[in-house]
Formats: C-alpha cells, structure tokens, sequence
C-alpha cells in the first residue's frame, strides 16, 4: 500500500501537466473569503429567492422571495434589509387597506425590471389564478399601480398559472404582451402570449422543460421574434439515444393565431429547430439543456447565446449560438417530413388570422427543421469538463483592448463559481470562488456588469463577490498578466482592476512582455517573504508549508542534495520532515515554475538543536509540569 502511494505521489504532478490545454480547464487559483473580500448577508427565513435585482447603484441589490420583496445594502450590511410586502390591489380588504384578505395567498412568480428607474413589473399565483401589478420601489410604502397599456396582460392572465421559475420576456410597446413558458408534459406546454392577443401553443403530447427566452427587438414591428430554448424528452427508447434533446423555437410578437377552425389562438409563426454541442472527433456529445444567457449586439443578428448542457457521463459544457445561424435554419432548411407538401410561410405575417387554410395545415403538421443549428463557426464546445455546472452568466467584452474577450460566470452544484475568460482562440479557467463556507444549492447568479460585483444567492443566504480582486494575483507584472484576467491590469507597480492604459496578454498569458516594454521593468525574483529559521530537536517530525497560489504551476522543494515535487491541487504544498537529523538540516525553497516563470514562494532554514538544548528544554517542561500539580494540589 505504502509503495502505491508513493508511485501515486509522484506521478500525479506528472498527469496533471500533460497539456497546457488539459490544465486550463481546472481553475489557475481559488478564492475563499480568506483569499479575498466576501461579504455575507443573511436572507429572510420566510423567503427563498426568487429572483436577484439589481438597482443602479452597485451595493443595493433588492432579492424577490415568495412574498416579499427585500432590499439589501452591502454598504450598511448591519441594517435590516428593507421588506416590501406585495398588496395585491384585487386582495386588499376594503375595510383595511393595509391588510390582504385571509384567503389571498400568492406567490411572486414573475419579477420584471422595467427601463424605467425603480419600477418592477409583477405577478403572483396561487394554485388557480394570476395578478400582476406595477410598483415603484421609491415610494415608501409602494403599492400596486395601475397602467392602462398593461391592463390587457393582466386581464388575460387571470385564469393561467405560472409554474415557478419559467422564463418570460415582457415586449413593453403600444401593446404590450408577456411572454412566458410553461413546462413539463401536461396540456398545453410551451409558450404563452399574454396580451391583447391571447395565443397558445398547440397541443401535443412531449415534454418539454424550458430554460430561457430571448426577445428580439427589431426597428420593424412586424419583424420582432422571441426566442426560447428548451429540452425535450426524447421518445426513442434505444440504448444509444440520450434521454433530452435540445431544442430552440421562434415565434413572430404580431401573431394572433389561425383561423376559426385551425390553429386558432395558436402560434402561426411557431419553428423548431434542433441544438448541435458536442466534438465530432472524439464523438463525445451533450444534449441535455441546463441554461442560456445572452449578449446582445449592436446588430440583433450578431447576439450571441450562451447555452449551458450536461451529457449522460456527468459532463457539461458551454456550446454558442448567434442569432445569424439560428434565422439561417429557420429561413432556409427544409421541413422535417415534409416531402411533397407545400410551402410554409417563414416570414412574420402582418394579420395571422387571413393565412390560408391549406396554409395552417401545413404549419399544423410541420414545425421542425430538418438542419440543426450548429454553434458558431461550426466549433465545437468552447468548454467542457467533468464539472456539474447549473448556471450561467455572461459579461461580452469587458476589456477595452481591441480583442473580443468574453467573461463567463458559472455556478457549480456544490456552491462553487467558476470565472471563466473565452476570447477567439480558447477559453481559460481564470479562478473558482466560494462564496459559501459549507456546500450549497446556488439558486441564482447575477453580475452587476459596471461594478465587477457578483451577486450569488443560495435558500438562505446573499454573498457580494468582488470579481475584479485583481490584487489577488500577485505582486509582479507576470503574475498579474499571467492571470489572463480581463478585469486586471498592470500598471507598473501594482496588478489593479483597471484595463485602460495598463499591460494585459490575454491570448497566452505570455509574460514575456513584462520585460520586454521599458514600461514596465522586470521585477526581481528574489523571495520578497523572510526566511523562516527553525529549530527542531533530534528525530523530531515537522510539515514546511508552502501557499499555493496558481493551480497551473508546478511546485517543487529544494534542497541540497534533493528536489521534491508535489500536487498544486492543494491550497498548500507540504514537505514532511520525517525524522529531523543532521542531514535534514540546511536551507530549504519551494519554487513555484508557471509557463517558464519561476520564483521562490517559501524560504525556511532548518537547525538541530544540541542535546544540551533538548535536556533544557525537557527539564523545563518538567518544572512547569510540577509547579501545575503542586498548585492544583495546594
């Protein structure tokens, strides 16, 4: 056993340096809050979140729990949150209007931030109905407001449950409709229209649980789509199939429905098309959707979603899409099955309801394309591992070089955040934060983009992460630029969260580039720490620790006559001093080595001590021990 463990010990350094590519798919560092700022606040016991809102100012985040609204400040962390209770304005008591009736019991299902500075758009449900209402979160006390262009949604809604945690998109114009998702295998599973025009998906009997919706505001109307992303169960029992298919599906805002005796209520514009993430090579596939999140662009048609998936083996991976490649499926694949049918409309139609009915029979029974939509470039995942990712946040473009840097942020199921830097040639592991002090279920994450802070909310607890902690990284331009932070700069002195004017090389990590700009010196390599002297008596047993700051370098202890490598997967690389004697005496350093980089990151000086200083050292162990006894005694 002691002979495996030895052969283990030295050849797992080894294994985890085989390819810089394999290493960047574990994070370079770790972040508890004795590594950098965390700030904890407790969340209500009456209410797990719901939802996290972000107000403009960067410390006030207002979470949305079941009942409540609760308004936090992380400048003032020990006030009490602010508690705004939702009235209801069909629920108030006539009689007192600050109380609710005893039978109105509605939970928040929809929390929708309007452009408008702090105004909300709300709906809660119970087990048969919906309310929705409009609040303006400055007043004291806010209460429920009524504006007419929302009149339609909430009339409509009324008799609809919302399923907790569904996606929705509310098109705020003239007439504004809700859009919202409604999962699982009952009647009527897709996506709904609330509105002036009511709109239902039409029947069919999959099941299908849906994980985002996308609006696509367009300059013409009559061209706005919503987008919505969802997994499927698949009905093909056979040994190779995977259990979930991944899909997206477009629906036109203008479409009303069909005419009286088909698709009536029903989407007219409604497509579906298949999701391809996975790497043909190694035939290694996901197809299980688990989140999407979204980076809009100056032109609609270069928006990009992020689509998180897992695969049966426990693996996930991030796959992404441009709207361009989704519209070209849409517009141009044939149908699947439809040989010999005629042609359907791919186009938004100005009135849905004058469709020809030879027309809706067509749409009736052909939705799906036959092409998948293939990620961008026809690329494969730009990440995957055999972490068990559940959500995903994505800030396009944070640095101000000319490079298209990507920062994604993505919750782990033990209650871990990985940040994760992509760009054009490949995607780093930049760190992992943890945010909780016990393993947790994350139940949502949300960046505050200006800021650097990201919000992260478990069923009882609310944690501020400062993302930019760029000092962090280290005290040399090369750690800093090694780091391969967007966020983080070299300034010439200090690695600081700013990008503008400062040394980043985010492609590589290449730290070359610190000595060759007179810029910014190369710094010494000389330990700045101090040497640690220590004594320790014959045969004694002792640990040297060494901090570990990146995952991605080898460590290794010198000392005359011997080199010792160990993990770096440890937050510290331990050398055991078994027995101390005189050849265990001397100067011992742990060198860290990172893509040809090197410095020392401990320093100790190991003595025996004399006989004569052991015999001291015992006799007055001895003495204390008496002078306890005697006292305890007397």
């Amino acid at each position: 056993m002691a002979l495996l463990f030895l052969t283990l010990f030295v050849l797992f350094p080894c294994l985890s340096s085989l390819t810089a590519a394999t290493a960047t798919l574990s994070q370079r560092m770790t972040f508890t809050d004795r590594e950098t700022t965390m700030k904890r606040l407790p969340l209500p016991g009456h209410d797990s979140p719901v939802e996290i809102l972000l107000e403009g100012e960067a410390d006030t985040v207002i979470i949305a729990g079941k009942k409540h609204l609760n308004s936090f400040n992380f400048q003032s962390p020990q006030k009490t949150p602010r508690e705004i209770r939702v009235l209801w304005t069909e629920c108030i008591d006539d009689k007192n209007p600050q109380q609710l009736k005893a039978d109105c019991n509605y939970n928040i299902t929809v929390v929708h931030q309007r452009e408008e500075a702090n105004q909300v758009f709300l709906c809660g449900t119970n087990s048969k109905e919906t309310l929705c209402c409009d609040m303006n979160l400055n007043e004291q006390q806010p209460s429920c407001l009524s504006f007419e262009k929302m009149d339609d949604i909430k009339r409509s809604i009324r008799k609809f449950v919302i399923k907790e945690g569904e996606p929705y998109a509310l098109v705020d114009s003239p007439d504004s409709d809700l859009f919202i998702t409604y999962s699982g295998s009952q009647e009527f599973v897709g996506i709904h229209k609330f509105g002036k025009h009511r709109v239902v998906p039409a029947r069919h009997n999959k099941e299908q649980h849906y994980v985002g919706l996308v609006h696509g505001r367009q300059t013409e109307p009559l061209n706005s789509k919503v987008y919505a992303f969802y997994r499927e169960k698949n009905s093909d029992k056979g040994v190779s199939s995977g259990m979930w298919l991944p899909f997206v599906t477009r629906v036109c805002t203008a479409d009303r429905g069909g005419r009286k005796n088909i698709l009536q209520f029903s989407w007219t514009s409604q497509m579906n098309a298949r999701l391809f993430c996975g790497d043909e090579d190694s035939k290694q596939y996901f197809s299980e959707l688990v989140d999407v999140a979204t980076v809009h662009a100056k032109q609609w048609l270069d928006t990009r979603v992020y689509a998180l998936f897992r695969n049966e083996w426990g693996m996930s991976a991030v796959c992404v899409y441009t709207i361009q490649d989704i519209e070209h499926i849409f517009t141009n694949s044939p149908l699947k099955g439809s040989e010999g049918t005629r042609y359907r409309p791919r186009e938004c139609d100005a009135d849905s309801t004058q469709i020809p009915q030879e027309v809706l029979m067509v749409i009736e029974k052909h939705s799906e394309m036959e092409q998948w939509v293939q990620p961008v470039n026809n690329a494969g995942p730009l990440l995957s591992n055999h972490h068990s990712y559940t959500h995903i946040q994505v800030h396009g473009s944070p640095s101000n070089s000319d490079s298209h840097n990507t920062v994604l942020f993505l919750s782990l199921n033990n209650g871990g955040v990985h940040k994760v830097m992509q760009n054009e040639s490949q995607t780093f592991v930049i760190a992992e934060y943890q945010p909780f002090n016990h393993r947790a279920h994350i139940v949502s994450i949300r960046l505050h983009p200006t800021s650097k802070k990201l919000y992260v909310s478990s069923r009882n607890e609310l944690v501020q992460l400062n993302v930019a902690n760029c000092a962090h990284y280290g005290d040399s331009c090369e750690l800093c630029v090694l780091a391969r932070d967007p966020y983080c700069g070299w300034n010439g002195t200090h690695c600081i969260p700013e990008t503008h004017g400062t040394l980043q090389e985010l492609t590589q990590g290449n730290h070359a580039i610190c000595a060759s700009t007179s810029k910014y010196p190369a710094p010494s390599k000389v330990f700045r720490g101090s040497k640690d002297i220590i004594q320790l008596p014959p045969k004694s047993k002792y640990f040297l620790r060494c901090p570990v700051l990146s995952h991605h370098a080898q460590y290794t202890w010198l000392h005359p006559g011997s080199n010792t490598s160990c993990s770096s997967r440890e937050q510290q690389c331990l050398l055991l001093i078994d027995s101390m004697g005189p050849e265990q005496a001397g100067t011992y350093k742990c060198v860290s080595e990172e893509m040809g980089y090197s410095r020392v990151s401990a320093h100790y000086q190991l003595r025996l001590e004399s006989k004569a200083a052991v015999r001291s050292s015992v006799s007055m162990v001895w003495l204390c021990l008496m002078a306890v006894l005697i006292k305890s005694l007397s």
